[in-house]
C-alpha cells in the first residue's frame, strides 16, 4: 500500500531534506507521492530502500531498522496509536496479538499488515509467533515470503516496547531458515528478545523513596499472608507483572507487584472456580455456538455447531476428516495437529473446499471462518471456536447468508454493519485523496506553465515593470540621467533580402539573435527591441549601474566576434555588422496596453542610432560622450575624427578596438 512508501518518503524528507528525497526517487524511477489505499508493486519499495542505502551510504540492515522505528511513530501519527496500545498489557501479549490486529484491519483494508509492511492478503502477509523462555527472554518467530526485510522487525518492536511498556529491548537473530509451506518457501527468522526495564525520573524517585518502607513492612506482610495467599499472588502476578517479558522473581518482588504503593492495600490473586460437571446439554451448546468444531489428533470431527453443519452438510457425518472439507488460509501451516499446536495462540482462518460443498454453493464464493484453537488435554481434542469471516453485507448476500445465521452474542453481526459504514467512509476518504493528488499534479503543472509565462514576460519587459503590471499597478515613466545605448544592423541587409528566400532570412536572423541574446545575459545589459536586422541594447536601464558604458562596450566586442559565426546566405561568408554606441540621459516607460513595450525616449536614442548608421562594417562606432566614459577603463580606442552626422552636424567620433584586460573567452562568456 502507498502508506508504506509515503512513510519512507516522510522519513527521508524529515531527516535528510527534500533534495535527498528528490535525488533518491529519481534514481529509483518512482513518482513523488503515493495514495494511502493504493496498492503498489513490491519492487517500488525495494528499489527505494536499495537507492536509500546507496545515496545515504548506510548498510541495508541499518536503513531498515531506522525505517522500522520511524514507521511505528508514523503509524501513531496516522491514528493507530490507541489501537496499538490496547493490543496487550505487556510486550509478549502485544506481539501475540499482531496477527489478530492484521485480521481485524483486513476487514476494512482488504489487505493490511500493521507493524511490518502492508501486503495484499493474496501475497501472504508475515506472521508472528512468540515463546517465553525461563530466563525471562523471548523467542520471536517471524515468517515472511519477502526475504531481506527482517531487520524492520527489531526497529518496530523496539520502538513499541520503549513507547508502550517503558522497556529497552535488544533483538538478535539466532536462527534463519527457509520452510516449505503450502504457498511455497517462507523465510523463518527467530529473534532472541531480551529486555531491561526503564523508569521515568519521577517513577524512579517514587520507587526509591518507597523501597525502604517496603523493606520495613516485609515481615509484617509475611505474617499477614498465609502460604496459600502467597501462592495465589504468585500465580496471579506471574504473567501480568510490570515486566513485559516474564522474569524470575523473588516472593518479595511478587508482593511488591500486588501492593499499591503509598496506599498499602493488598490486591488478592484471582483463583477461578469450576463446577464439578458441565451444566449445559449438547443440543444447547451446539445451538449456542453455531460455528464451532471439535476434532481429534487424526483431524476426525467429533462435534460441530448447527450453522456450520447447515453450510457444510458433510460435517453431520461424525468421524470424517476435517481437512477434506477445509483448508487453512492463515497461518500458512500444514493441516496437522502438531502445526496447529505450534501456532495455538494465532487466529486461524479456514476456507471451505469448493469440491466438497453442496451443489448450491458451487457458484458462490467459498465461506471463510476465523477463530481460535483450544487444546483440550483430557479429551486429546482440539476445539475451534469461530465465526464467519465476512467484511460487508455484500459478502453476506453473495453467500446467500443472513444476519440471523450468526449467533446473537457474536460480535460479527455488529462488525459487518459497522464495517459497511466504515468502508463507505474509507471510500470517500480514498476519493478525496485521489482528488487531492490530482489537484497537486495540476497545481504543479500550473506552476510550471506560470514559470514559462513569466520567463516570456520577463523577456519582453523588465522584471520589476512586469510585476507591477501583473499587480494591476500603473508603471510611471522614469528618467535616467546617464545610460549607454547600442544599435547594430547587418551590412547590405537589403541586398541579402532581395536575393534570398524569406525562410533563409529568418534562419540567419534567428542564428544571430540567439548569439546576441546570450551575450546580454553574460554582460548584464537590457535588450530593448529588434526591428528587422536592427538590434537595440541599453546599459544602466532599467536598473542604474555605474559601469553601464563598460558593459555595453564589452557586449559590442562580443557581437563583432559572434557575427563571424553567422553565415551570409548569399555569399556563404560570415555576415558583417555595424555597431554604434552613445552615452546620455533618457526617459523610459511602458507604452501600450495590448502589447506593452518598455521604450526609451530622448535625443540619446537618436544619436546612438546615428552612430550605427554612420558606422563602418565590423567596427564599433563611439560618440564623444561614450568615449569619455571608456577612455580610462582599459579599452583600446582609436580616433576617427570629425564627421558629418545627419541632423546633428559635425561630430567628433571614435572606434572601439578591444578590451586590453579581458580575453576573448571572457568577452564571449566561455569557460
Amino acid at each position: 500500500y502507498g502508506f508504506i512508501n509515503t512513510c519512507l518518503k516522510s522519513l527521508v524528507v524529515e531527516k535528510y531534506g527534500e533534495e535527498t528525497w528528490e535525488k533518491l526517487r529519481l534514481q529509483a524511477g518512482v513518482q513523488d507521492s503515493f495514495l494511502t489505499f493504493e496498492v503498489y508493486k513490491d519492487e517500488i519499495t525495494m528499489q527505494l530502500v536499495d537507492k536509500a542505502c546507496k545515496v545515504l551510504g548506510v548498510p541495508a540492515d541499518i536503513v531498515l531498522r531506522e525505517f522500522g522505528k520511524y514507521f511505528f511513530e508514523f503509524c501513531k501519527r496516522s491514528g493507530y496509536d490507541h489501537m496499538l496500545r490496547t493490543l496487550g498489557g505487556n510486550l509478549y501479549e502485544f506481539i501475540e496479538n499482531l496477527d489478530a490486529l492484521h485480521s481485524y484491519l483486513s476487514l476494512s483494508y482488504q489487505a493490511i499488515v500493521v507493524l511490518v509492511l502492508f501486503f495484499p492478503q493474496e501475497m501472504n502477509a508475515p506472521s508472528f509467533r512468540v515463546e517465553k523462555n525461563e530466563d525471562g527472554s523471548m523467542h520471536l518467530h517471524y515468517y515472511s515470503d519477502r526475504r531481506g526485510l527482517c531487520h524492520i522487525v527489531p526497529g518496530i518492536i523496539g520502538a513499541a516496547a520503549l513507547d508502550f511498556f517503558n522497556i529497552e529491548i535488544s533483538m538478535k537473530i539466532v536462527n534463519q531458515t527457509e520452510e516449505e509451506e503450502r504457498t511455497g518457501k517462507k523465510e523463518h527468522i527467530v529473534f532472541l528478545v531480551t529486555q531491561n526495564p526503564l523508569f521515568p525520573c519521577k517513577e524512579r524517585n517514587e520507587f526509591s523513596s518507597s523501597s525502604q518502607c517496603l523493606v520495613d513492612s516485609e515481615k509484617q506482610i509475611e505474617n499477614q499472608l498465609n502460604k496459600e495467599d502467597l501462592e495465589k499472588a504468585k500465580n496471579a502476578n506471574g504473567d501480568r507483572g510490570n515486566s513485559v517479558c516474564p522474569v524470575k522473581k523473588s516472593h518479595w518482588k511478587t508482593l511488591r507487584g500486588i501492593i499499591t504503593l503509598g496506599k498499602g492495600k493488598l490486591l488478592r490473586g484471582f483463583d477461578p472456580v469450576y463446577p464439578k460437571s458441565l451444566w449445559i446439554d449438547t443440543k444447547t451448546f451446539c445451538n449456542g455456538l453455531p460455528f464451532h468444531m471439535v476434532f481429534d489428533k487424526e483431524l476426525k470431527v467429533k462435534q460441530a455447531g448447527v450453522s456450520i453443519q447447515k453450510i457444510v452438510p458433510g460435517l453431520q457425518t461424525m468421524g470424517i476428516c476435517l481437512d477434506q472439507y477445509f483448508r487453512i488460509i492463515h497461518p500458512e501451516v500444514p493441516f496437522t495437529i502438531s502445526s496447529i499446536q505450534k501456532f495455538i495462540n494465532s487466529q486461524f482462518v479456514f476456507q471451505t473446499r469448493r469440491e466438497m460443498m453442496p451443489e448450491s454453493w458451487k457458484e458462490r464464493p467459498m465461506l471463510e471462518l476465523r477463530g481460535q484453537m483450544m487444546w483440550m488435554e483430557p479429551l486429546q481434542c482440539m476445539l475451534y471456536l469461530c465465526s464467519p469471516l465476512l467484511r460487508t453485507l455484500h459478502e453476506l448476500e453473495e453467500r446467500q447468508m443472513h444476519i440471523a445465521d450468526i449467533a446473537p452474542h457474536d460480535v460479527t453481526r455488529d462488525l459487518i454493519l459497522l464495517n459497511q459504514q466504515r468502508l463507505a467512509e474509507m471510500e470517500l476518504s480514498s476519493q478525496l485523496e485521489r482528488k487531492k493528488e490530482e489537484l497537486r499534479i495540476l497545481s504543479k503543472h500550473l506552476e510550471e506553465e506560470k514559470k514559462k509565462t513569466e520567463a516570456l514576460l520577463y523577456a519582453m519587459l523588465p522584471q520589476h515593470v512586469a510585476n507591477q503590471l501583473k499587480e494591476g499597478k500603473r508603471v510611471e515613466a522614469g528618467e535616467f540621467k546617464e545610460c549607454t545605448i547600442l544599435f547594430s544592423d547587418v551590412v547590405t541587409f537589403t541586398n541579402i533580402c532581395a536575393q534570398c528566400e524569406p525562410i533563409q532570412i529568418v534562419l540567419m536572423l534567428n542564428s544571430m539573435y540567439l548569439r546576441f541574446d546570450r551575450l546580454t545575459t553574460v554582460h548584464d545589459v537590457y535588450k530593448v527591441e529588434t526591428i528587422g536586422d536592427a538590434y537595440m541594447v541599453v546599459g544602466g536601464v532599467p536598473v542604474p549601474v555605474p559601469t553601464h558604458a563598460e558593459r555595453v562596450a564589452n557586449f559590442a566586442l562580443g557581437m563583432i566576434m559572434a557575427a563571424k559565426g553567422v553565415q551570409n546566405p548569399v555569399s556563404g561568408n560570415p555576415i558583417q555588422i555595424r555597431v554604434g554606441i552613445h552615452t546620455g540621459p533618457v526617459l523610459a516607460g511602458v507604452v501600450g496596453e495590448k502589447m506593452p513595450r518598455y521604450c526609451l525616449f530622448g535625443d540619446t536614442v537618436n544619436i546612438a542610432s546615428r552612430m550605427e548608421s554612420h558606422g563602418v562594417p565590423s567596427k564599433i562606432h563611439l560618440s564623444s560622450s561614450a568615449y569619455q566614459c571608456l577612455k580610462y577603463k582599459n579599452f583600446e580606442i582609436t580616433e576617427r575624427g570629425e564627421i558629418e552626422v545627419k541632423g546633428k552636424g559635425k561630430m567628433h567620433t571614435y572606434f572601439l578596438i578591444r578590451n586590453k584586460s579581458a580575453t576573448e573567452n571572457e568577452i564571449m562568456g566561455r569557460p
